[in-house]
């Protein structure tokens, strides 16, 4: 009979079972699991993925899974290699890991059928791609190949990374969904929800009291925070507080303000201590009203200076390149650098840099910088900068002008209010002159790029002036591409205020609170960066006003006095060669440049008051606290190396480039601070009362330098894995030859690329 119950097994088996190795039989197959942020979600992936490290073989490529998150492109090797020690360690992105806004072509290939096909938003794909090339904003070029990846599954990555970096609206940014999630998560950590904003915090200028600090640092007494703006009731692109001359009333601000383009009234940058002003200002729409307005605008001025000096106006729209011929000199300088192949010839590479024009706008701008740092500084006059709709140019210009003049704006937190002040505030396009939507290529321009490749020039030639690094501006150049931040994701501040306070609405941020806390600017470094790599921003050289020495057994402080701090101040003489100048060559002639002064700075006959400003100016000693000028000849610019090479493997030095003497001297300025903290800790000399100094000096959080002063045991030679691109490296992205550096032959050729100007007239 059928019985319901189930039936017992008939074999049962009385072996005991194998025990196997695992490891050695048949190993487990590594699962590969992206590291994820808060908010971040995996939209599509691809198995079996060869991402190129050399176009010679594939011997070193790696093999893994590739990845399309809503925040990044992320490769995972399968086995992954030794993390290269030269590198930065960020903290929210990985080795292998591109920020979709960071994208500037997604190129797909079929090698078989000779097909190639750049992907734009919800565009088919009518082939099986074979490869895929990631061109990217900060120069990468990144090649993946999907020789044994499912061909379905491959389309479908490709497609996913073609449609979420081209996202349809600004609130779809990943930084949107990621901070909303970080502030709840993380609001427990702050006190009464709020971080403080007091100490060494940048200053956001989004409140009256960070122009009142500015206008008392600089001595404007003239002038007064003005709120007519408050609300963004005037103008979208002007900050809510901005600063106008006292004797200018509010009522008359309102009337002037309905004849400037988009109602931007002049806006106050910053005062010298002779008593002259830089202001910016837009352009008067309506021509009948220009002159009326333009006299009681330039009256008010005259009237907050001191010896009521006369205004000296500069139209920048007459006198600099346009954004668009910037962005084209940017596009063929990126060609040159990093996708056309090395010449063999040094100098038709050389001559090709030349030609992209990239070198002479950088030098057009520092001239007419100069050239306003002479009116402000040498002429006691004030000064107004003016373009057409006073975001753009203006803004490269006055910061420029800024960073010569004040010495504050040449350490880090003081260029930081510089860039927050003169470029977030002021209505930078960010959001169009970034594309971070891809909407409109003819409004992009690398504007900020351009400010940045300014500063560097002034920092290789000053190099004990400033407080940071390179390593500073490449990273905050490619900050620009991470958006998780406010600093660079907006247009104007109205667009700014609008979009975080939706935002704050919309993930239950409680009203009043400030926006630095649930949408930090990019300034709060340490979301990105651990303390010990922030500190490969500090320049070693730097002359501070607070630079220490030791004096008759004293620790003493370099101070800055108001006398030390005029016009008295001047440049290095030619023979002084640390960096700070190198060569005969000093400022052209204004209106010129290429004409040049004597060498020997002999008085000029029909010299006029610049020129005789600037010959005063390079005859006497330099003061790193004081006036800055840089030279301007043709052969005073240089390519900036670190960053418009640094993925390029060709033109990687191991072992050299300038990390060698940043190491050396990270090491020796640490071993000083030891010493100077052994002093400090010095009582006297009565036996009982000495204590100890400590052998470490201050803890190893608290040091300044990334390269730390070694035993006498440890070697002094650099590190294996030093190279000219430190802290970058190079492997990884598409090469053109080998990744064993750059031939010696490259060098005795007049390879000027590799090595400084300063070290080939040296040699000569």
């Amino acid at each position: 009979m059928f019985s319901g119950k189930p039936m017992k097994p008939t074999f049962k088996c009385y072996l005991p079972p194998v025990q196997t190795d695992r490891k050695t039989i048949d190993p487990p197959i590594k699962k590969l699991e992206p590291n994820l942020l808060l908010g971040e979600i995996v939209v599509n992936e691809v198995n079996f993925v060869r991402k190129c490290i050399s176009t010679e073989s594939n011997q070193d490529d790696l093999w893994g899974k590739l990845i399309c998150t809503n925040f990044k492109v992320s490769f995972i090797p399968q086995d992954a290699p030794p993390k290269q020690k030269s590198q930065l360690s960020h903290l929210l992105l990985g080795e292998h890991d591109i920020p979709l806004t960071c994208l500037e072509q997604v190129v797909t290939v079929n090698d078989t059928k000779g097909k190639k096909k750049v992907l734009g938003s919800n565009q088919k794909l009518k082939f099986n791609p074979t490869e895929l090339i990631l061109y990217c904003k900060d120069l990468r070029v990144i090649r993946f190949c999907f020789d044994e990846a499912g061909p379905e599954s491959a389309k479908k990555v490709c497609l996913a990374i073609a449609h979420y970096c081209h996202p349809a609206d600004l609130q779809l940014l990943f930084g949107f969904e990621y901070q909303g999630r970080r502030y709840h998560e993380s609001k427990g950590d702050w006190f009464n929800g709020s971080t403080p904003r007091g100490g060494l915090q940048t200053p956001i200028f989004d409140r009256p009291s960070d122009w009142d600090r500015e206008i008392k640092r600089t001595g404007a007494s003239e002038w007064r925070v003005c709120s007519i703006n408050e609300g963004y009731a005037i103008s979208p692109s002007l900050p809510e507080y901005i600063v106008v001359p006292v004797s200018l009333a509010d009522q008359d601000l309102k009337q002037y303000s309905i004849f400037y383009s988009d109602k931007r009234i002049p806006l106050w940058c910053w005062n010298h201590p002779n008593g002259s002003a830089l202001v910016r200002m837009a352009s008067i729409i309506d021509p009948l009203q220009q002159r009326k307005i333009e006299q009681r605008i330039f009256s008010a001025i005259t009237k907050s200076h001191p010896q009521r000096s006369e205004v000296f106006r500069s139209d920048l729209d007459k006198s600099l390149p346009n954004i668009q011929d910037i962005q084209s000199a940017f596009v063929k300088v990126r060609q040159i650098c990093v996708l056309d192949p090395f010449e063999e010839s040094e100098e038709r590479w050389l001559s090709s840099i030349e030609n992209s024009r990239w070198l002479e706008y950088v030098r057009a701008f520092l001239k007419l910088s100069a050239e306003i740092v002479y009116h402000l500084d040498g002429k006691t006059s004030s000064v107004i900068i003016q373009e057409e709709e006073d975001r753009d140019l203006n803004c490269v210009v006055s910061s420029l002008v800024q960073l010569m003049l004040d010495p504050h704006y040449r350490s880090i937190l003081g260029f930081q209010s510089l860039v927050q002040k003169e470029w977030v505030m002021a209505g930078h396009r960010f959001l169009d002159r970034c594309n971070h939507l891809k909407k409109n290529d003819k409004e992009e321009s690398p504007l900020f790029m351009l400010f940045l490749d300014c500063v560097w020039q002034m920092m290789n030639q000053y190099p004990a002036a400033f407080e940071f690094t390179e390593t500073y501006l490449t990273v905050l150049s490619d900050s620009m591409w991470i958006p998780l931040f406010s600093t660079f994701l907006f247009s104007s501040p109205k667009q700014r205020a609008q979009h975080l306070m939706d935002f704050a609405k919309n993930k239950a941020i409680p009203q009043g609170e400030n926006p630095a806390v649930y949408f930090p600017p990019v300034w709060e470094w340490s979301q990105q960066f651990s303390i010990k790599d922030q500190t490969l921003f500090n320049n070693p050289m730097y002359v501070g006003k607070g630079a220490a020495c030791v004096q008759n057994g004293e620790v003493k402080t370099f101070r800055r006095t108001k006398k030390t701090y005029s016009s008295t101040l001047r440049g290095t003489p030619a023979s002084v060669r640390n960096g700070t100048r190198g060569g005969e060559d000093v400022l052209p002639r204004r209106g010129s440049l290429v004409s040049e002064l004597k060498p020997d700075f002999s008085p000029v006959k029909d010299e006029s008051p610049s020129e005789r400003f600037f010959r005063d100016w390079f005859s006497r000693p330099t003061d790193q606290q004081g006036v800055l000028i840089p030279l301007l000849m043709p052969s005073h610019m240089a390519l900036w190396k670190l960053f418009f090479l640094r993925w390029v493997p060709e033109a990687c030095i191991p072992r050299g480039g300038p990390i060698t003497t940043f190491h050396k001297l990270s090491k020796l300025v640490d071993e000083i601070e030891i010493l100077q903290n052994q002093l400090r800790q010095y009582k006297g000399p009565s036996p009982g009362n000495t204590p100890l100094p400590s052998p470490s000096g201050p803890p190893s959080d608290q040091r300044r330098m990334y390269f730390r002063a070694n035993s006498l045991d440890d070697p002094t030679t650099p590190p294996d894995f030093f190279t000219s691109t430190f802290p970058f490296t190079p492997v990884g992205n598409l090469c053109r030859r080998s990744v064993y550096g750059t031939p010696i032959s490259k060098f005795l050729n007049g390879a000027r690329i590799w090595l400084s100007t300063e070290t080939l007239a040296d040699s000569v």
